[in-house]
């Protein structure tokens, strides 16, 4: 099995920042995007604001993203209203139609702390152990143990 090495030249980072150059156009749509996303959250009403999110444009349909399955329902009835808006922002003219997702988002749960506690008396035979020890290094481990339960 032998490879073959594809011999390709680099484009020019001119070429791709053009506007037909394929960095060019990812740019272009993420500006509409941001348009998109800017005019939503002006138009809907203050409790929605945060809550839906423009995902991007495919084959003519703007898809929305919200957390809650209500504000989907809620958005459906207002899809005239809002294809009007969409339609007023240049770029989005050619927008048939709104695909919605619901994607819920959990907050992070931090793992519990589980804080291991030793009993006085453990701590009193582990301490008198340590006293015991020659070993250094298991005279500090020891130690270190004894020192975990509460004293009197």
């Amino acid at each position: 099995m032998s490879i073959k090495v594809k011999r390709s030249r680099a484009q020019p980072i001119g070429q791709l920042l053009r506007p037909r150059g394929s960095v060019g156009r990812l740019m272009q749509m993420s500006r509409l995007i941001e348009q998109a996303q800017s005019r939503l959250r002006a138009d809907l009403p203050e409790p929605m604001r945060d809550h839906v999110f423009v995902g991007g444009v495919s084959e003519g349909r703007l898809t929305l993203i919200c957390d809650r399955a209500a504000l989907v329902t809620w958005l459906r009835f207002e899809q005239p209203r809002l294809l009007t808006l969409l339609h007023g922002i240049p770029g989005f003219e050619g927008v048939t139609g709104l695909h919605f997702k619901v994607r819920p988002v959990r907050p992070v749960k931090t793992p519990r702390r589980y804080s291991r506690t030793l009993p006085e008396s453990a701590g009193k035979v582990l301490a008198e152990c340590a006293e015991d020890t020659r070993d250094p290094k298991l005279k500090d481990a020891l130690e270190r143990l004894a020192s975990h339960a509460p004293r009197r």
